[in-house]
């Protein structure tokens, strides 16, 4: 895994030269959060959350308490958008594999997904929710009012 920032996916994705659905959903000096990247499919699980610190950093520990405490913050605030779309819970994690800059993902479950279907195995239960670029761009746009909404609360 590389640590250089200018082949890091992540930090391509910050300086806009990787596309996400929707665009950034929620950003300020430190974090960023976007949704999951839809890549050789055509549709993708809705909601699929990262949220990264905006600097280079591989893993969790190499967080400074800054970036550690806004990342919490940020994954609360969009856990919290995702319910206002319907989402009763979410999940988190850190996998840290294949790419050299720490993201968190937050997932939603939705209502329809059977009880013995948890974590990030929502993503593929093959009757899951599925949605196009433009389905997942809109989610994005409402999710940001959503975010926008509780941070000046």
């Amino acid at each position: 895994m590389s640590s250089n920032t200018e082949e890091c996916f992540v930090c391509r994705k910050h300086r806009g030269e990787i596309l996400t659905p929707g665009g950034i959903v929620f950003e300020d000096d430190l974090v960023s959060a976007s949704h999951q990247i839809i890549e050789q499919a055509e549709a993708s699980y809705p909601g699929v959350l990262f949220v990264e610190p905006k600097r280079h950093v591989p893993t969790l520990a190499d967080l400074n308490r800054e970036e550690a405490e806004r990342l919490g913050w940020v994954c609360s605030l969009m856990s919290r958008a995702l319910t206002h779309e319907g989402a009763p819970r979410t999940y988190l994690a850190v996998l840290g594999h294949g790419v050299s800059h720490l993201h968190y993902w937050v997932v939603p479950r939705y209502p329809m997904i059977p009880d013995d279907v948890r974590g990030l195995r929502v993503i593929d239960w093959p009757q899951g929710p599925r949605q196009g670029w433009d389905e997942i761009s809109a989610l994005c746009a409402r999710l940001r009012q959503h975010a926008y909404d509780d941070f000046v609360e």
